[in-house]
C-alpha cells in the first residue's frame, strides 16, 4: 500500500470518496479495482459533472472528505485549468472527474473493462447509492 494512504484501506477510502462526489452530483459515480490490471494504482474513482462549477464544487468536496476521514491530501491535481477533465492523484487511489461529454470520450470504462466495478455503473442517476 502506498505511504499517501493511511487510515482506511484502498477500497473504503474510495468508496468515502465516491459518497462524497455523490454529494455534489447525481452523475454516475464508478469505482473500479485496478489492482489487476494496474501497475501504477489500485483503484480509479469516474465521476461525471455537467459544468464547471459542479466539477469544482466535487474536487473540492471529496478534497475535503478524505482529508477528513484519512488526513491525507491528494499528491497533486490535475485539469484544473479547464475542468474538462479533473485528475486526483492519491497514489493509490486515482479520482477522475469528468465534465460534459468528456466521460464518454475518453472512455475510462471502458479502456479498463477489464477492472472489476466495485460499485456503480448502474446507469444514471446516483450511482454511488450502492458505495
Amino acid at each position: 500500500m502506498n505511504k499517501y494512504i493511511l487510515k482506511l484501506p484502498v477500497l473504503d477510502l474510495a468508496a468515502a470518496a465516491a459518497r462524497a462526489a455523490a454529494t455534489k452530483t447525481d452523475e454516475e459515480i464508478v469505482v473500479m479495482d485496478m489492482r489487476e490490471v494496474s501497475a501504477f494504482t489500485d483503484v480509479f474513482v469516474v465521476v461525471g459533472a455537467r459544468n464547471t462549477r459542479q466539477v469544482k464544487a466535487i474536487v473540492d468536496e471529496v478534497e475535503r472528505s478524505v482529508k477528513d476521514d484519512s488526513n491525507i491530501r491528494p499528491i497533486r491535481i490535475e485539469g484544473m485549468d479547464d475542468c474538462t477533465w479533473v485528475l486526483m492523484d492519491y497514489g493509490d487511489m486515482i479520482i477522475h472527474i469528468f465534465n460534459g461529454d468528456a466521460r464518454e470520450f475518453y472512455d475510462l470504462e471502458g479502456l479498463w473493462g477489464d477492472a472489476p466495478r466495485v460499485c456503480g455503473g448502474a446507469g444514471g442517476g446516483s450511482g454511488a447509492s450502492g458505495v
